[in-house]
């Protein structure tokens, strides 16, 4: 069984997978859109088959994934 992020808009999730997937927005900002962890969200994508990359990929990935971990309470 496949436990999503709790996105009630399919076509939201659906939007978030496919701009991380094409290398669009960092795991980090995913996470962000899809109200989850990175490390669910990491989770997530790998059981609905799609590639998981770890690390910043820009200087725009690393500055989303600072910015995402600086919100974290």
């Amino acid at each position: 069984m496949t436990v999503g992020p709790p996105i009630d808009d399919t076509e939201a999730l659906a939007n978030t997978i496919g701009l991380y997937a094409l290398g669009e927005i960092s795991l980090g900002k995913a996470a962000e859109r899809s109200d989850t962890t990175r490390w669910e969200m990491a989770e997530f994508l790998s059981e609905v088959g799609v590639e998981v990359r770890l690390g910043p990929q820009s200087v725009e990935d690393l500055e989303d994934e600072i910015e995402a971990a600086l919100e974290i309470d």
